[in-house]
C-alpha cells in the first residue's frame, strides 16, 4: 500500500522522483518551542474559513494572533476590530499585511493559517515551508494535481508540520464509523457512495464587470490565475464556482466526503474515472462549474460514486451530505449528524445490532482539528496529525481527477507506474498548473 501511495503522489506532470513518507526527524525551525511556551500565529486570507480556523485555534491556551494578511483592507479592519472588542491589548500586537510574503518574513510568527482561494494555496504553502513556518492549510489543498504533489514535496523537503483543514477526520463519530468499516462487520464492501446535495445554493445571478471595491488589491488577489476584469461573482465566497480559482462542489464539499471514504477503505489511486453532468439546474447563471454531477471512480475491489446537486436537499438516504459504505451484510451511512448501520435482511440473524450514533452535543470538530495541529507543533510530532498533508492530498487529487474526467467527457484510466492518465494527452495537460501575471510556479 505504501508503494502505491508513493507512486500516486508523484508529480505526474513533471515526472518527479517518487515521494516517500516525510522523515521529519528533529530538523525543525528555531521558531519552535515546547508545550509551555507561546505559539504565535499569522493568518493569510481571513474572510471565510481562514478566520474560522483562526478563532478556533485561539481557543488553545498560549496561542496568540500577531499577524493578519488579506488583499482586502476592509476585511482586515473588520477582523482587527473583532479582536479589539474582546481584547484591546491583543489587538495592538497584531501587525497587518497586504502581501503574504511580508507576513512570512516576520520571524516572530511560528505558524500560519492559509485560508485564501484555492489557486493560491500551493504557492503560499511552499513559501511558508521555506520560511520555516508550520502550516494549517485549508482544503482543497490546491487547484491542480501538480500543485498537490508540490505541496507534499515541500513539506518533506523543509520538515514542515502541515495539517489540512479536512476536519471531519478529527470527529469522534467519524472515527467510530471508520473503525466499523475496517472491522469487516459490514461484509465485503463493493460500493461507496459520497454526495453533497446543497439546497441553499441558488443561481448566481450574472453581473457586469466593474471596478474592484476600494481597499481591495485585485491584481494581488488574482495572483497566478489568468488576468480578468473584476467581477463580484468571481470574488470572495463565489470564487468556488469558477475554474480559474477552484473546482466547484467536487473539490469544495467533495474532499471532505471523499477523504473519509478513501481513508476508511485504505485506497489511494483509482484505476479509472468517468463523469457526467453539467449546468442542468441553472444553465443561465454566472457560475462555470457543474451544478449537477455524477462521477464513478474504480478502485481495486470496489467503486466509489460521487454525486452533487445544487438547489436540492433530498440526497441519498434522506441526507443532504454523507458517505455510505455498502457491504454484503450491511450499509453504514455517516454524515455530520452521526451514523447508522442498515442491516441486510439476510444478515439480521447473524449480525449484531449496532444502534445509530449521533454527533456528540457541544463538541466542535473544527476545534478538535485545530487543537490537534497545535499539539503536533508543540510536541514536534507530525505523526499525531489527524490529516497530514500527504494523507490529506489524496482526497484533493481524486477530486481533481473527477473534474478532469468531467472536462474531457471521457473515461480516463490512471497509470500508477507513470503517474499519468493512459494515452490521453488532453487529460494529462489538465494535471499541470499554469501561472500568470509574473508569478512563477514553485520549484523544489
Amino acid at each position: 500500500m505504501q508503494n502505491q501511495r508513493r507512486k500516486f503522489i508523484k508529480d505526474a506532470a513533471l515526472g518527479m522522483a517518487a515521494l516517500s513518507i516525510p522523515s521529519y526527524g528533529t530538523a525543525f525551525s528555531s521558531q519552535l518551542f515546547n508545550s509551555q511556551e507561546t505559539l504565535r500565529i499569522g493568518v493569510i486570507g481571513c474572510n471565510g474559513m481562514g478566520w474560522s480556523n483562526t478563532v478556533s485555534m485561539l481557543k488553545n491556551e498560549g496561542v496568540h494572533l500577531i499577524g493578519i494578511c488579506d488583499i482586502d483592507n476592509n476585511v482586515i479592519n473588520r477582523r482587527v476590530e473583532e479582536i479589539r472588542k474582546k481584547d484591546s491589548k491583543a489587538a495592538k500586537k497584531i501587525k497587518t499585511y497586504g502581501d503574504y510574503r511580508k507576513l512570512l518574513a516576520n520571524k516572530d510568527i511560528d505558524a500560519v493559517i492559509i485560508g485564501t482561494p484555492d489557486h493560491w494555496h500551493c504557492k503560499m504553502m511552499v513559501d511558508a515551508c521555506a520560511a520555516g513556518k508550520q502550516v494549517y492549510v485549508e482544503k482543497p489543498i490546491s487547484n491542480t494535481i501538480e500543485e498537490c504533489n508540490l505541496m507534499v514535496a515541500a513539506a518533506e523537503k523543509y520538515n514542515t508540520i502541515v495539517q489540512v483543514g479536512q476536519w471531519q477526520r478529527s470527529g469522534p463519530h467519524y472515527k467510530e464509523a471508520i473503525d466499523i468499516v475496517r472491522s469487516g462487520k459490514l461484509g465485503n464492501i463493493r460500493l461507496v457512495k459520497v454526495w453533497a446535495y446543497q439546497g441553499w445554493m441558488k443561481p448566481v445571478q450574472p453581473q457586469p464587470d466593474q471596478e474592484a471595491p476600494e481597499g481591495v488589491d485585485y491584481p494581488f488577489w488574482l495572483g497566478p490565475a489568468p488576468k480578468r476584469a473584476f467581477n463580484p461573482n468571481r470574488f470572495h465566497f463565489n470564487f468556488r464556482w469558477f475554474w480559474d480559482y477552484a473546482g466547484g462542489l467536487m473539490t469544495d464539499w467533495g474532499v471532505h466526503e471523499i477523504d473519509i471514504a478513501l481513508y476508511a477503505m485504505g485506497a489511494t489511486a483509482p484505476k479509472s474515472i468517468m463523469a457526467s453532468g453539467g449546468k442542468l439546474a441553472y444553465p443561465d447563471d454566472a457560475s462555470e462549474t457543474p451544478d449537477t454531477l455524477q462521477t464513478i471512480f474504480e478502485y481495486d475491489n470496489f467503486n466509489m460514486l460521487w454525486e452533487h446537486a445544487t438547489g436540492i436537499d433530498s440526497g441519498p438516504y434522506g441526507r443532504t451530505e454523507g458517505i455510505a459504505f455498502i457491504g454484503n451484510n450491511a450499509t453504514l451511512v455517516v454524515n455530520r449528524g452521526g451514523y447508522e448501520v442498515i442491516v441486510e435482511k439476510s444478515a439480521k440473524d447473524s449480525m449484531e445490532e449496532m444502534l445509530p450514533k449521533s454527533r456528540p452535543k457541544g463538541v466542535n470538530y473544527l476545534d478538535l482539528h485545530t487543537q490537534n495541529f497545535v499539539e503536533a507543533v508543540r510536541s514536534k510530532n507530525p505523526k499525531i496529525l489527524n490529516t497530514p498533508i500527504e494523507s490529506g492530498s489524496i482526497a484533493a487529487i481524486n477530486a481533481q481527477m473527477g473534474n478532469i474526467a468531467y472536462k474531457t467527457g471521457e473515461k480516463l484510466f490512471w497509470d500508477a507506474n507513470d503517474n499519468m492518465f493512459k494515452n490521453n494527452a488532453k487529460a494529462n495537460a489538465l494535471l499541470k498548473a499554469s501561472y500568470h501575471n509574473g508569478w512563477e510556479k514553485p520549484v523544489l
